[in-house]
């Protein structure tokens, strides 16, 4: 896929980050957080995208949704960790693909990776913030939210990848 077009997919994936974490939120009582779709894209911006195309699609979707949404403090918080999860996400998934091992375990390792990165990542940065209690309190909702991620991610692959263009991009290496 030239530049370009890589370029061009990166923003949309950025896009749809940004949309699916925004749209649907389910509020986590007592944390002031939510927990949303969004981290199925990022897993399967990683997928489609590679690695850094992955990464920086992820977490600039990511970080913009805490932009847009008021969570100013998570802006950088959630760049980093959004990117790291899309980085090894897409590594994990051409490792397997460059194996000729089944890509969807690629995919369900990428998906692990997300809920192991954003429960460990938010929990370090709030304990500074809020405190080991607080920081302690948001890991379960974080893992339901990795776990979602997972799910979405899983249902969504076969359909995204019978397509030609998302086909022909998950398989470059």
């Amino acid at each position: 896929m030239k530049k370009t077009n890589r370029l061009v997919m990166a923003a949309l994936f950025a896009a749809l980050t940004c949309a699916a974490t925004m749209v649907v939120r389910i509020p986590i009582p007592g944390t002031g957080g939510y927990i949303h779709p969004g981290d199925a894209i990022v897993i399967l911006s990683g997928v489609f995208l590679g690695p850094i195309y992955g990464a920086f699609a992820a977490g600039i979707g990511s970080a913009l949704s805490d932009l847009f949404g008021g969570y100013m403090i998570y802006v950088p918080i959630t760049l980093v960790i959004k990117a790291a999860v899309a980085f090894f996400a897409g590594y994990v998934y051409r490792f397997f693909a460059a194996h000729g091992w089944k890509r969807s375990v690629g995919v369900f390792l990428g998906g692990v990776i997300d809920a192991v990165l954003v429960v460990l990542g938010y929990f370090v940065c709030e304990i500074p913030m809020y405190g080991l209690g607080a920081a302690a309190a948001s890991m379960i909702p974080n893992l339901l939210q990795g776990l979602g991620g997972l799910v979405i991610a899983m249902l969504l692959y076969p359909v995204l990848s019978a397509i030609p263009d998302f086909r022909a991009m998950s398989s470059q290496k």
